[in-house]
């Protein structure tokens, strides 16, 4: 994969939020995506959102022992240690994306539009690659805005935590 390499992920509102506000540095995973640094990631909300909303880059991946994960990473998470660990029961590596440069969205784009834009579109269920010259990519491309872009999710991001822990 090049820095031009382009990926889709699905996520749950408050973690890609969390992403975009910069309180969320890494996304975990239990199986590694096999992404490589400079590639940007594009966030699929899932619904009742059903929008990519924004984006950031592959700084680097990491698989390591969950506790190793944590010890490293669980304060920029997402989670709190009670979700991480029980998210990681029963596996013996952790799958971390260590993402910087987030942007979003000047608009979201919906799942009509992604439908009109690509017909055979689905949400991915884990990630899937995007062509770089795609139409997807190109609609992402043409509305980017950068890292201080503000929403009314983001502002529900901001006034309460991201741990469903707190």
């Amino acid at each position: 994969m090049t820095s031009n390499a382009h990926a889709l992920i699905s996520l749950e509102d408050r973690f890609a939020e969390g992403i975009l506000n910069g309180t969320k540095l890494v996304e975990l995973r239990r199986r590694s995506m096999r992404l490589e640094a400079g590639t940007t990631v594009w966030f699929y909300v899932k619904v009742p959102i059903g929008q990519v909303i924004g984006s950031a880059r592959v700084h680097s991946t990491l698989a390591l022992a969950p506790s190793t994960i944590w010890r490293r990473y669980g304060d920029v998470s997402g989670l709190c240690r009670a979700e991480f660990f029980e998210y990681f029961a029963g596996v013996d590596r952790a799958f971390a994306l260590v993402l910087n440069q987030p942007k979003r969205l000047e608009a979201g784009v919906s799942l009509q539009a992604l439908r009109t834009l690509k017909g055979s579109f689905q949400p991915p269920q884990f990630f899937q690659h995007l062509e770089e010259d795609g139409p997807l990519v190109s609609a992402f491309l043409g509305n980017r805005i950068g890292g201080s872009g503000r929403s009314l999710a983001r502002e529900r991001a901001l006034a309460k935590p991201i741990s469903a822990c707190a």
